[in-house]
């Protein structure tokens, strides 16, 4: 192999590993976050304990492992369905995450991932 090459296949290693770095969501700050509040009309439980609220206009969104977090879909569905939730979503160079770190509806907090 020649040098520019082998200079060639680091160089995108690394832009690799930095993008995948950045997708990875860790101790989020509000101040690092989008904040959406819209109307969830669906919640369901996912994979890997993960619960997925829909909304109106088609989006989702999800807790990360959130019965795992002890969160119950019966009492979030009590809670939150047909009303207005704002939620703390991670913004990344590329977009916006639909990763929840915060969840509030009618002034009380459900869920946060901030310290």
């Amino acid at each position: 192999m020649n040098f520019f090459k082998i200079v060639g296949i680091f160089l995108v290693a690394v832009l690799f590993a930095l993008t995948a770095k950045s997708c990875i969501i860790q101790d989020p700050k509000p101040e690092e976050c989008e904040v959406v509040t819209t109307t969830i009309i669906g919640i369901k439980a996912g994979t890997s304990f993960d619960i997925y609220l829909y909304d109106n206009n088609g989006d989702y969104y999800y807790i990360n492992r959130g019965m795992e977090r002890g969160l119950e879909i019966p009492n979030l569905k009590k809670k939150l369905l047909n009303k207005q939730a704002t939620m703390h979503l991670p913004k990344f160079a590329f977009g916006t995450s639909e990763h929840i770190a915060q969840l509030t509806v009618d002034g009380d907090t459900l869920f946060t991932e901030f310290k």
